[in-house]
């Protein structure tokens, strides 16, 4: 993946100091032709252009008032900048949403850690897992099995925090940046008791949380093997959203019909693939191992909520009903 995505987390103190100078020349290097065409094509990303978004970025954090930490090394800004495609307003009002709901919802967001046995046991199940190798159009593919994940064992906020670490885990790499990120979702296994962990605070919660707050470009959703005790509540929910979200979701009856969308070669031996999910996921808790520092050190970053009181009301605002906040869900 992207050579840059390990890079040291410069940060922007309360004082406004910063190590700015990271190495940002070199950001892009890592990536392939194709994919610095697709950069250029769908994002308006050129050397130039990444230059000047990323100082205007550093020069935005040493200025403002109310975030007292963060990282400011280019892998962490670009994700923003990408995802934005290159609007500096806009990948700025993300970076507050994103500082601003990590401190609002702790729970989730906060000590995404291996060390952590009732994460780690989410982990090693196989409940989500980033796979090895990428999809057919470069974009990163993370499987979910709901089977995997024990509701009378494991919260919402078990589920949320597994999520958060894989996102975390990933989302600096350059070509994840570019690429995008596609989701096969098994259902198999989902059962009441998986559609009641959830209730509806915390349902509007979450919708506050990736409510244009989560800097991944989401290309592709696969659902697979859902149950009739949930069709209703996916055809409800899959109405709701904008016609662009609709086309970039597919349903699957069975593992055949995955096949046919997303090369079964990725996949797990168990969806017909090569490799084990066994071995996926020893894989995936080795890259965690590695990136323990820089999961940890996410917790330094700081916002003053108090500042902020605007940009937390307006995230309020934003989930007027369940339905409207569906509609709004931004896709690139």
């Amino acid at each position: 993946m992207g050579g840059s995505e390990d890079a040291a987390p410069a940060r922007v103190g309360p004082d406004g100091a910063g190590d700015e100078e990271d190495g940002g020349e070199e950001v892009g290097s890592a990536l392939s032709a194709a994919t610095q065409a697709l950069a250029a094509a769908e994002l308006r990303e050129d050397a130039s252009a990444r230059a000047q978004a990323l100082a205007a970025m550093r020069a935005w954090l040493r200025k403002h008032p109310a975030i007292r930490r963060c990282r400011a090394d280019a892998p962490f800004l670009l994700r923003f900048l990408r995802t934005k495609k290159f609007s500096v307003p806009q990948a700025q009002d993300m970076l507050e949403r994103y500082l601003a709901i990590r401190q609002l919802y702790p729970r989730w967001f906060r000590k995404l850690d291996l060390d952590d046995p009732e994460l780690a046991e989410v982990i090693d199940a196989g409940y989500l897992v980033p796979l090895p190798e990428r999809d057919d159009f470069g974009r990163q593919v993370i499987l979910s099995c709901a089977g995997r994940f024990d509701p009378y064992k494991f919260s919402s906020a078990h589920m949320a925090r597994a999520h958060g670490l894989v996102a975390e885990a990933l989302m600096d790499d350059e070509e994840n940046q570019v690429r995008g990120y596609a989701y096969v979702n098994d259902e198999s296994g989902l059962t009441a008791g998986h559609l009641s962990l959830w209730s509806l605070a915390d349902i509007r919660a979450m919708l506050r949380c990736i409510q244009n707050s989560t800097p991944m470009r989401h290309k592709a959703t696969h659902f697979l093997n859902v149950p009739s005790l949930a069709s209703k509540v996916f055809e409800f929910f899959i109405g709701l959203l904008s016609e662009k979200l609709r086309a970039r979701i597919r349903l699957h009856a069975n593992v055949e019909e995955l096949q046919e969308a997303v090369n079964p070669r990725i996949l797990p031996k168990e969806y017909g693939g090569e490799v084990p999910l066994a071995d996926m996921i020893a894989q995936f808790k080795e890259r965690l191992r590695e990136k323990q520092a820089m999961l940890r050190a996410l917790d330094d970053m700081e916002i003053d909520l108090s500042h902020k009181a605007s940009l937390v009301s307006d995230m309020e605002d934003e989930l007027g009903g369940v339905a409207g906040n569906f509609r709004k869900l931004e896709v690139d």
